[in-house]
């Protein structure tokens, strides 16, 4: 990663600061940030309770009292963790991301599995199984998680099916696949959203009962795998 000026750092409150790269989905600044997010990881400030990786940014929560009983009584906590991110960000670590992680997810399109797939077709006056072919002919970055446990923000999808979200969330079953803008994701478990729902995977995206809770991974990119009604049906897991 290097020196890098094009960063800024800001206090969300008088426990947590942001380091930001720019409030954009970028596939570069969300490698810095998950670089810098494994740094810290490994290499804890000191006070430091967790770090928390966003699309383009990194949030540092830190135990107040601990730091000011450390720092010498004149010293403000504000200024001295402002200064030991600057520090941080002068270190290379941009070889710190490990080779790509890439998960196939099997998804039935349309019918009851994507209610959503006929009304986007006719929006984007495309065929339904156009939007499937687009839709599962690329590979999409994990930008980060959020919202739900497990719920991967992915992106970037083709503007031919890039549609904005619904303006009043409704009920959805874990598993949907569906579009938001230029983004796609998984819901991980029954939630009310407002994404637009193509499909559905028979694959758990959250599992509470393994070690690995969560399919998905910062950093990881997904490959979905057009699968028929019956094909979902007797799914037993495995890879495709």
């Amino acid at each position: 990663m290097g020196h890098d000026t094009s960063y800024k750092i800001f206090f969300i409150s008088d426990s947590a600061a942001t380091v930001d790269f720019g409030n954009v989905i970028d596939e570069e600044k969300n490698r810095r940030s998950i670089a810098l997010f494994k740094h810290l990881t490994k290499y804890p400030l000191d006070g430091m309770i967790e770090a928390i990786p966003a699309y383009s940014s990194v949030t540092i929560y830190y135990d107040v009292p601990r730091l000011r009983k450390k720092l010498p009584q004149q010293r403000k906590v504000y200024d001295w963790l402002e200064n030991e991110l600057h520090k941080l960000m002068r270190l290379d670590f941009s070889d710190i991301e490990p080779k790509a992680n890439i998960v196939r997810i099997p998804v039935c399109y349309g019918n009851e599995f994507g209610p959503d797939l006929k009304w986007m077709a006719g929006k984007k006056n495309i065929p339904p199984e156009e939007i499937v072919r687009v839709h599962a002919s690329k590979q999409y970055r994990v930008y980060m998680l959020g919202f739900l446990p497990g719920f991967a923000y992915m992106g970037e999808v083709d503007d031919q099916i890039a549609i904005p979200r619904k303006q009043q969330p409704q009920p959805v079953l874990a598993g949907s696949v569906g579009i938001a803008g230029r983004q796609t994701g998984v819901y991980p478990l029954n939630s009310p959203g407002g994404w637009q729902i193509i499909g559905r995977t028979p694959a758990k995206i959250f599992d509470k009962n393994t070690e690995e809770l969560c399919l998905l991974r910062a950093g990881d990119y997904v490959e979905f795998i057009a699968i028929t009604k019956d094909e979902f049906e007797n799914y037993q897991g495995g890879r495709f």
